[in-house]
């Protein structure tokens, strides 16, 4: 029972390929979206409700409250009991997401490196004492390319490089998973993508569709029950916006532009560390077939 994992950036249309593999093989789903992984985060992270998943099992999906701190870690044992025992019952896992470091450390079994909380709640401080954009100045100059590959607004982040700097005594990068041989479980990788144009104008109808829901809603609900309070939940592109929008004394409505261009922004990104792995198919995501051609590679691939 070979998984299958869709991977791709934002507003490709995996999650509706992923239920079409599910249903035409007989598999299971697997969650790779971290913020999916929040009960109540729904529309900002176009969850698929329960009613449209066509009666198919879904894993690591609402399993963290929003208070609690997602991690790489955690999420690539669960997902891997998920894997192996979906396989074990005769089911197709079909891994589908486009968080990429959640991913990669799944399909390539990548080891974390130690911690230590003395050390870093030491760096905690200093970012509680400093800010982050000055540990991020101080992330510079002892691990430049760390600097420049970690967002100078990510706190939590910061603090984790200088941690694995200090206790390996080399690179953060040093750490970070390297792409192998064959994926665990010979997993076959199928990657969605499409002309930029393209995808930038489903990126903003998306957009518009979570306000439309009820987004604003949603975050207000989701700050009654401690979203602030939440390390990565409230970093969630959408989330973050709304509760930027709010404070500054607005309705909400105003972070739909920051939140279209922070989704762009993340798609970039998200090209970026895809298209260094050799090992996905890609498919056109506004071709047609594609079904049938991600069923093909499945069965062929070995």
């Amino acid at each position: 029972m070979r998984p299958i994992a869709v991977v791709g950036p934002t507003g490709t249309g995996k999650s509706a390929l992923a239920l079409e593999i599910a249903a035409r093989l007989g598999g299971e789903i697997v969650n790779a979206d971290a913020m999916q992984l929040y009960r109540g985060m729904d529309i900002g992270t176009a969850k698929l409700p329960p009613a449209e998943r066509g009666g198919i099992p879904h894993h690591q999906l609402d399993v963290l409250e929003v208070t609690q701190t997602a991690t790489v870690a955690r999420y690539q044992q669960a997902a891997a009991d998920d894997v192996e025992a979906i396989a074990a019952r005769g089911a197709v896992p079909v891994i589908v997401g486009g968080s990429m470091l959640y991913l990669q450390a799944l399909l390539d079994d990548w080891s974390f490196p130690a911690t230590d909380a003395a050390v870093r709640s030491r760096y905690e401080q200093r970012l509680a004492e400093v800010g982050v954009a000055a540990l991020h100045t101080e992330l510079a100059g002892a691990d430049p390319a760390a600097a420049a590959a970690i967002l100078p607004t990510d706190g939590r982040r910061i603090v984790r490089a200088l941690e694995v700097v200090e206790l390996t005594g080399l690179p953060f990068a040093a750490s970070a998973p390297t792409i192998g041989g064959a994926p665990r479980w010979d997993t076959v990788v199928i990657g969605l993508d499409c002309d930029t144009a393209l995808l930038d104008e489903r990126l903003a109808a998306r957009t518009d569709t979570m306000f439309a829901q009820g987004l604003v809603a949603e975050v207000h609900t989701l700050l009654q029950a401690g979203l602030r309070d939440g390390v990565t939940a409230g970093r969630a592109l959408g989330y973050a916006q709304v509760i930027a929008d709010l404070d500054a004394g607005g309705d909400g409505a105003g972070a739909r532009e920051p939140t279209f261009i922070g989704t762009r922004r993340y798609v970039r990104r998200q090209r970026s560390w895809f298209r260094r792995d050799h090992r996905i198919a890609w498919l056109d995501a506004a071709g047609d077939g594609l079904l049938d051609a991600a069923v093909a590679a499945w069965r062929h691939v070995s």
